[in-house]
This record gives C-alpha cells, structure tokens and sequence, in this order.
C-alpha cells in the first residue's frame, strides 16, 4: 500500500507550496518596531482594542494586558490612532527610527461621545494569534515557543457558526479529529494518537466522558497544545491537550447580541455584556447567556441547551485584581448519540440517514454543570508576577439509555434500557510566580508553582429488564422502524438513593487525588536568539479503590527540555523533549486498578512568519511512545459495566503543517495538513487480545483542513464576502484488531455567504454542500456474527446568524 493516496499528495503540494513560497511575494523586512500598551483613564489595561497607523491604514488589536506591536517598519513618523467607545479618539505621533523598537504607552480619555465609525478592518489578522493566554503561564511569544500551539479565536468560530467545543472546531487544527460517540454532550477529541484531555483555564477539567461541551458563548479561545506540555500546572495526556479560554472583563464597555436559525428545527440566540460596575472603574464585569434549541437529523433526537455566565473582576491597585468566576450549562436531550446499526455492514444503504434507534416514549435526560473560579494575580514589581486559582466543578446527569442487544439478519432488533446516571465534583487549586532576571548577559524566564487536584466520578448504568416492547409485540426493525413503546414495557428506574451511592456496587465510583510541583528556567543567549528550557515536574497521585488491588499511589518526576533559535526576526527552529504522567482511574475486568498513562515525546519544527506578520506557517514532526492506553472491548461484564483493558505501548510518528493568517488584502485562511503514523508497538503479558503491530484505534493517517474567509473592502459591494472549507480524513481505523484501513474515508465541504456593516453582520453557511450521508464519525466493527454500530453527520444542511454589536 502506498504512504500516500493520490489524494493525499496533492493536499500536501498544495500546503508545502503555501509554506514554502510565499517569500517570492516577501520584500527584504527591516527590524523597527513599535511596540506598546494601551490602558484607560484608570489605568486599566484596554483588552482588544484596535489600534491604527493612520499614514498606512494598518491596525492590529491589544491583547489581554492591553499591549501591541507593529513590526518590521520603515524609518519615519507615523501617527497611532486609537478609537474605544466611552473615550474621546486617541492620536498620538511616534518617530520610527532604523533597526530600534520605539515603545509608547497610550493612555485613553473617558468621554461621553458614543464611536461613531469603525478605523479599522476587522477582517484583517483574524486567523493569526501573536500570544498564548495568561492561562498556559508562558511569557515567550508563539513564535519562540519550542512547542507546535495553535490557537483558535472567537472570531473563527463565528466565521465557521460553531455553537459549541464539539461543531467543527477541529477543523483549524492539524492532525486533531472528533470521535462522534454522545458529542450531543461531551467533546472526544483524539490528536497524535490518543483522546486529549480537555483543560478550562489552564486546568485538567477531564472527567469520565465529560466534560461538557462548552458553548460558544462562554469561549474567548481556544488553545491546543500539541504533546506533552510539563509547562502547565496541570497533567496532561502525551498526545497533548486543549484549553478553553473562558470570557473575562475587559475593562470596555462593549456588548453584542446574536441570533441563530437553521435546519432540523434549529433556534439559538446569544447575548455578551462587557462593562464597568463602579464609577472608578475598579469593579468589571462580563455576562454571556445563551440558550439553543436544536433537533437533529435522526427522528425525534434533540438537544436543547442554555447556558449563564457571569464574572466579576475587581482591580484593588495597579498591580492586584480578584476575579469570581460562575458558569452553569444545562441541556435537555432525548438521547446521547445518534447511532445507526446493522447485521451486514457499516454504513448499509437500507438504512435511511435519519434513523433513530430511542423513541420518543422515554423520558428526556438532563444536565446540570456548575463550576466556579476564582482568580488572584498580583504583580510583584516590574519582572515578577504571581498567580493563584481554585475551581469546584459540580455536574449530574439524570437519564436512561438505549442500545442494540440482539438483531437478526432481517433487521429485527431487541433493544435493552439502561440507567443512565452520573453524578461528579471536582476540586482545583493551583499557584504560580513568574518573572525575570539576568545571570550577566543571560536571561532567566522563570516560571514555578504548584497544582493540586481531586476528581470524584459516580455513575449508575445498570442494565434493566426486560427487552423494550412495541405493542402487541411488533418487533422493531431498523429497516423499517416503528417507534411508540408501550407505556408498560418501560422498565423503571429506582432512584430513592442518590447516584453516589447506586454507584458503589459499580465500578463507576472512582476517586482520583493529585499533588504535583513544577519548576521551569528558560535561559536566553547571544540577545535571546538562542533559548533553552530546562524543567522537572515532581507529582504525587494516588488512585482510590474499593480493594488493595483497586488502587495505586505513584510519585513521578518529569523532565522536559526544549530548545529554540530564531533565525530572524520571523524565523525559528526548535526542538523538544518532553515527558508526560496521567492517572487513570477505574479498573479491568479482573478488578485491579489501571496503571498511570505514561509516554515521552520528541519532536522538532520550524515557525515562521510572512508579510510583516499578517502570516504564520509552522511545520513539525514527532515521535511519541505512550505507554497503558486504554481501550474498549465492546463488551460488558456481569455487572453491566463496560470492559476495558490497556495497551502496553502504542508509538506515533507524524508530520504537521499549520497555515494561519492573511495571505491577501481580506483573505484570511486556516490551513493544515498531518500524516500520523500510529501503531500498538508492545502489548502487556495478559493481554485478553492480540495487538501488537495493529494500528492504534480510532486514527487517520491522513488529515487535511482547509478554511477561507474573503471579504471585500472597498467599492459598490464593500462588506461582502464569501467562506468555504473542507475536511479530510483518509485511512482510518477504529478498533485495535486491525492492520489495514477498516473505516471509509471522510471528506466534507461547506460554503458560506457574509456581509458586515458598521455594528451589523449576516452570515449564511450551508454544511455538507455535497449532501454526503455516509460520513462516519464514529464506529464499531464487530467479531463475526456481531452487530456493527455507526454514527453518520447531517445531509445537507444550513444556518444563518445575525449579529449586532453595540
């Protein structure tokens, strides 16, 4: 078999070309700069503020802390210009001189003039993120990092319509899919290999299957951090992980409101409050609520969502804030997942694509998910920082299940119920201190702290009798589906105990309880073109269980080393050696507990930016040997409980491209491909199965994405544009018995239509443009005489969205 599809080798011209030719276009850059801060008239960092060279119409935003850089300028005087609702215009003229960087502070003026026009094309670098939040603790720019992080901002989701974590978002990372299993709930994300932890805010939030998906609203970013990163004060898988970004005050008062329409019955409307609670404008605020009606494409399924988040921010002085931090999602659905089955294959064309497998008899689950924060930061002086959070997360699922128990070849199928609750609490804290200092003529970026954490999982899934019954005994056939359980044959579900304790005859009680401290020097040589970071994670876990043999107890230290050198200015190469160490909670089938995840990855790449920064391209390649990964046998034992069991090594070896930013005046694309090579490379002594040299379950070999958005800027149709994107997946597998391929391939396109003008903004997109209804997304292959089970995405289908900013 060839590496590589036809297919495949054109994606990869296609993105090698866009890498590496785009200097034909690049002029010799010189090395002057402007760099800055914008803050209010209380000396408030002012957050995403644009800020605009007059002379060139060129603009960028603030980020977070309010700071701002135009790079590679041409000697001569230039004027800032700086435009925020509530202030008075800010001008401000600055003289460039060759090869030095001009650092300006601008202070606004508060004023009662409403901004009556916007200075700057919001269309422009809204692909390209220049800085990592406050949450990754990194003080070293995107550019410098020795780590592959793609960061996914607010405004892409937008341009894409994602209404949550699990709608798409993967497309805008290379090598990351979704596995479709209950995504009406819980995100599954895979990358290099293995499932990704979700973190929220700089913390490991991964919980059973949860957590709950975020909704768009509550969501300012998101960050995938590409291996193991010991960098974090949290744990996080060898394949790497993903960290939500949640909104925060910004210190601007400056609001939007949003409202969606679609197919299948699809309704949402979303709104975002920024302001000042206080006159001094020490006491911020920030509020996002939404709530989402949506059916899905199969009968009967759907998920109705809503979300409240408010946060509060209090500047005590100049260098100390304090920020309370409450979200609650709630959703009301009639079934996790969309699943379709069958005796004779997957994706069985007699099989219509809107089949239900529940019915609209059985009572609706419900979620309720809280979690709070709080936040201190505190700026020592001018190279010191300290930070510390707490969290509790509080979530419960009440609800039941269906699945496939038996079918015959006609397609008659008997389908068990089963409980369907879960109950969690999970509890955070983490410190930080951040700064820097010099050794002679080298810098030291120091970062240390500590992170501890307790999760607490329950869950009742008990399989009930008898077998649901249609009246008068029709059978249910997945050909030819009849739906209206009798009202009797509904087996009830006893919930005079809490879930906490239906679950200690389980074994979906589990407690998992962690204390680790980290420390990380990053020294800069020669005017900190050379940089190596030196860092060791110290953690203490321990796994509770019911028995001796059903827990463990682990004290683990993790090095990391990495190395980064900039060629130029807009150049760097790096490498990085890095190890990784997750508890895993639960137990085999022979009742002892799991072993810890471990792996070790080593990989290497180059970053680089292009036309004055407006461009970003990073390619890499790695190697990760994963040790104890878990897997599903698709089986069940007397207890009704899910049979696992872990691999003893799987080892990945890929290659990633990453395009991001404008290529033109109004075009901004995301681009990206990845080739991963993943296979179980050692298996344990008492392996129930034999895997060893199989690939490594539910991965594609080959992964392309690729968005664009174009917007038109000037003349009779200014504020037009147009957006489209396809999604590839080729060579797939899921389960861990195969060697070859067992999973058709995927390839998806959608196209859109925008205008924007002034405060206002519509946008159409249509998904699926090609009314494919055999795009898998998640699958089981079965022993022979078993039954397969699939999920497929929506025909054809589309929504609009009307904004409003104010």
């Amino acid at each position: 078999m060839s590496l590589f599809t036809n297919r495949s080798i054109a994606s990869l011209c296609l993105l090698c070309m866009v890498f590496f030719t785009v200097t034909a276009s690049a002029e010799t850059e010189p090395l002057s700069a402007i760099k800055g801060v914008v803050i209010t008239s209380d000396g408030t960092p002012a957050a995403y503020v644009a800020v605009q060279i007059k002379e060139k119409n060129k603009g960028t935003l603030t980020n977070e802390k309010g700071e701002f850089v135009f790079k590679r300028m041409l000697p001569g005087r230039y004027t800032l210009q700086v435009m925020l609702m509530g202030y008075k215009t800010l001008t401000q003229e600055v003289e460039v001189i060759k090869d030095q960087i001009v650092q300006v502070q601008l202070q606004l003026e508060a004023s009662d003039k409403q901004l009556k026009e916007v200075t700057v094309n919001g269309m422009k670098n809204r692909y390209k993120n220049d800085s990592l939040s406050g949450s990754l603790r990194l003080k070293t720019p995107v550019l410098e990092v020795p780590q592959n992080i793609q960061v996914i901002s607010n405004t892409v989701m937008a341009d894409q319509q994602a209404f949550d974590i699990v709608d798409g978002i993967t497309r805008n990372v290379s090598g990351a899919s979704r596995v479709g299993h209950w995504d009406n709930q819980y995100a599954q994300i895979r990358m290099r290999g293995s499932k990704i932890p979700a973190f929220r805010n700089g913390m490991n939030i991964e919980a059973s299957w949860g957590p709950t998906a975020e909704d768009a609203a509550m969501i300012e970013r998101i960050e995938f951090v590409k291996g193991p990163a010991g960098f974090m004060l949290a744990n996080g898988e060898p394949g790497g992980f993903y960290n939500v970004v949640t909104k925060k005050p910004t210190g601007n008062t400056k609001g939007s409101a949003t409202i969606s329409m679609g197919s299948f019955s699809t309704y949402r409307a979303a709104l975002d409050f920024d302001g000042k609670l206080s006159k001094d404008g020490k006491l911020l605020y920030r509020l996002n609520v939404a709530g989402q009606q949506k059916d899905f494409y199969t009968k009967y399924n759907y998920s109705n969502r809503y979300l409240f988040a408010p946060v509060l921010k209090y500047l005590v002085d100049d260098r100390t804030s304090v920020t309370l931090e409450y979200t609650f999602q709630g959703s009301k659905y009639l079934s996790n997942g969309n699943y379709a089955f069958s005796k004779k294959k997957l994706l069985d064309e007699n099989i219509s694509n809107d089949f239900f497998y529940g019915d609209p008899s059985l009572e609706p689950g419900q979620l309720r998910d809280h979690s709070v924060y709080l936040y201190f930061d505190h700026k020592l002086n001018d190279r010191w920082e300290a930070h510390a959070q707490v969290a509790y997360f509080n979530f419960s699922m009440v609800a039941n299940s269906v699945w496939a128990g038996s079918m015959e070849d006609n397609g008659d199928m008997k389908r068990y119920f089963s409980v369907g609750d879960e109950a969690g609490e999970n509890r955070f804290a983490q410190a930080s201190f951040s700064g820097e200092e010099y050794t002679g003529s080298v810098r030291h970026r120091i970062l240390g702290g500590i992170d501890m954490g307790n999760k607490k999982f329950w869950g009742d899934f008990r399989t009930l009798t008898p077998y649901l019954q249609l009246p008068k005994g029709v059978p249910f056939n997945v050909y030819n589906p009849i739906y209206g359980i009798a009202f009797d044959s509904i087996p009830k579900i006893d919930r005079s105990q809490s879930v906490r304790t239906r679950a200690g005859a389980t074994t979906y009680a589990t407690v998992v309880n962690y204390t680790s401290a980290y420390l990380q020097d990053e020294l800069g040589f020669f005017d900190n073109k050379l940089r190596l970071s030196l860092a060791a994670r110290f953690t203490y876990a321990e796994t509770v269980g019911k028995t001796k043999t059903a827990q463990l107890k682990d004290n683990v230290v993790t090095p990391r080393v990495g190395l980064s050198y900039s060629v130029d200015k807009s150049t760097s190469v790096y490498a990085l050696f890095d190890k990784s160490f997750v508890p895993v909670p639960g137990v085999d089938s022979n009742l002892n507990a799991f072993k810890p995840i471990t792996g070790v990855d080593i990989e290497a790449g180059v970053k680089k930016e292009w036309f004055g920064g407006r461009l970003m391209t990073s390619a890499s390649v790695y190697r990760i040997r994963r040790q104890n990964a878990l897997i599903a046998l698709n089986i069940k034992d007397s207890r009704g409980a899910d049979v696992q069991e872990q691999l003893g090594e799987t080892e990945t070896k890929g290659v990633e491209i990453d395009v991001n930013g404008e290529i033109l005046p109004g075009l901004n694309a995301t681009l990206n491909y990845a080739y991963t090579d993943s296979k179980i490379s050692k298996e344990p002594a008492n392996a129930k199965t034999k895997t060893l040299g199989n690939i490594t379950p539910n991965t594609a070999k080959h992964i392309t994405n690729a968005w664009l958005n174009y917007r038109l800027n000037k003349g009779l149709l200014n504020g037009f544009g147009v957006s489209g994107g396809i999604q590839w997946l080729a060579d797939r597998v899921v389960g861990s018995t195969s060697t070859t391929p067992n999973i058709p391939n995927y390839f998806r396109a959608d196209a859109g239509l925008n205008y924007a003008k002034g405060k206002y903004n519509v946008s159409l997109l249509v998904n699926n443009l090609l009314n494919d209804q055999k795009l898998l997304t998640a699958a089981s292959i079965p022993a022979p005489g078993g039954i397969y089970s699939y999920i497929v995405e929506a025909r054809r289908n589309f929504r609009m969205t009307i904004g409003y900013r104010f």
